[in-house]
């Protein structure tokens, strides 16, 4: 992995960095409000001889640097707490007290500095400056020669214990930022092995990855634009009805040669939603004045006619088997232009209906009669259908669903579609987040809400002025704001 792939990660994984820096800082806020406040003091100790002239002192020096260190380990012995224990009254354990005690040597001095922590500062000064006279005492027992009176080294306190009202314990700011930075470095090893381990499908390049085939369309997810009929949601002005716009015109660069054209819209899976796909794609195509006919070719879990509020009685089979033309079978939705073949009633066969001599009659008609054809298929992973259809098509697109589909998933979808020698024309990728209104994930554009639609006051008057001038040469002002059929506007007229 590049640097690049690390900062690709950090954008889409923010989400799981920030939750963790919360996380970090919460608990170690609760840790840190709810410990008890430690309280700390410090006596200092002067270790040093008594030397008779100068060269005496000289090594007497030296000898108390190699002895301090000594000292600073005694101070943690069972005796000198003991005798601390009795020095405060009985009250505490020696091995208590040198729980609470640390005896630190100040970096090339002499200096012993004995701290001492409780909950109570006023316990902690005393057991430092207890520490402090009984450390004294200990050592000119110890460095008192037999039979002498005088000691040959003496520790003496130089400062003694005081009362510290600020606690030493808990350290808020230094708490929470070991919290803050132990969260951004958890955040970002479970985003990167999350993103490691993430095997689905979210954009291009995670395409490209599986397949060879371009990615054709971006579909965001809008359920507000779900709960309408598929005419009136791609009427409106949405960066979902949009999408499908740009998915119809990346369409018109697929089998440029051919002047009709058959397509096979299906899924590796259920649930991704390769018929809502294939239905929004028909309509949108009608609306662009083509003459276009959807197909239902799911004929084990058919949606279309429920979704686009047919009727479901008659269709693909009844054409099939021969109970009912196809000019009887073919519905119109609403005012749209498109015409549909509903299912028809559920086969015990599918899978032979659609690889039947019928049903390449029904595809010859249905190119000689028609611009489009759209066939919505079954997915291809759990039965064969849709690749038997798509061998009889001029390619397939296969529809992932953003975050869920798996590249792997869509490999086998592909292999499924490459072995009857089908083409994938396409990837779609569905229901891909929006970031934010008129935002597209994975775009670096979006269409706000009304972008294009709105008539611009200026250009209406002057289009106004102009028909007046010369009705013949151009179309009426309120004619012109009117969008087009295929979402955009209409411009001048030719002059005839």
């Amino acid at each position: 992995m590049e640097l690049k792939d690390y900062l690709r990660i950090l954008r889409r994984r923010w989400t799981t960095i920030v939750a963790f820096m919360i996380l970090a800082v919460a608990a170690a806020a609760a840790l840190t409000f709810t410990a008890t406040p430690q309280y700390a003091s410090t006596a200092r100790l002067f270790v040093s001889t008594s030397p008779s002239d100068t060269a005496d002192a000289y090594q007497g020096n030296l000898f108390a640097t190699q002895r301090v260190a000594s000292y600073a380990d005694i101070v943690g012995s069972r005796q000198l707490g003991d005798r601390v224990a009795d020095a405060l009254g009985g009250d505490y354990d020696g091995d208590a007290l040198a729980g609470k005690v640390k005896a630190v040597v100040v970096p090339e001095t002499v200096i012993l500095e004995i701290t001492a922590t409780d909950t109570d500062p006023e316990t902690a000064r005393d057991i430092a400056q207890a520490y402090a006279e009984g450390l004294s005492a200990t050592v000119a027992d110890l460095e008192t020669p037999d039979g002498g009176e005088t000691a040959l080294i003496k520790a003496s306190i130089v400062d003694d214990a005081r009362t510290n009202s600020a606690p030493v314990s808990p350290n808020i700011p230094r708490n929470m930022g070991l919290a803050l930075v132990l969260g951004l470095l958890l955040g970002i090893g479970v985003a990167v092995l999350r993103e490691m381990l993430d095997t689905s499908v979210a954009n291009a390049d995670d395409v490209a990855q599986a397949t060879s085939a371009p990615v054709v369309g971006n579909i965001f997810n809008d359920p507000a634009s779900l709960k309408l009929s598929p005419a009136q949601a791609l009427d409106d002005a949405t960066p979902w009805a949009e999408a499908f716009r740009v998915l119809r015109t990346n369409m018109q660069f697929v089998q440029v040669d051919s002047p009709t054209k058959v397509f096979v819209v299906s899924s590796s899976l259920p649930a991704e939603g390769k018929s809502t796909t294939a239905l929004n794609l028909a309509v949108t195509l009608a609306m662009a004045n083509q003459r276009v006919v959807l197909i239902e070719a799911d004929l084990r879990r058919p949606l279309i006619a429920e979704r686009m509020g047919l009727v479901g009685a008659v269709g693909t089979t009844s054409v099939l088997v021969g109970k009912i033309d196809l000019d009887d079978a073919l519905q119109d939705y609403e005012d749209t232009g498109l015409k549909v073949l509903t299912s028809g009633p559920i086969p015990p066969n599918p899978s032979e209906l659609l690889q039947s001599h019928a049903m390449e009659r029904l595809l010859a008609d249905l190119r000689a009669r028609f611009e489009v054809v759209i066939i919505d298929a079954p997915p291809l992973l759990p039965v064969t259908d849709a690749a038997l259809i798509a061998n009889q098509a001029d390619g397939a697109f296969v529809v992932v669903r953003h975050g869920k589909t798996t590249k792997d998933q869509l490999s086998h979808a592909v292999d499924r579609l490459e072995a009857v020698d089908a083409k994938v024309l396409g990837v779609v990728i569905n229901m891909t987040p929006q970031k934010k209104r008129g935002g597209a994930y994975g775009y670096g554009y979006g269409y706000g809400y009304g972008y294009g639609y709105a008539p611009d006051p200026a250009k209406l008057a002057a289009q106004e002025e102009e028909a007046l001038a010369d009705p013949g040469d151009t179309i009426s002002a309120a004619e012109s704001a009117q969008p087009a059929p295929d979402g955009h506007r209409r411009g001048k007229r030719s002059r005839r």
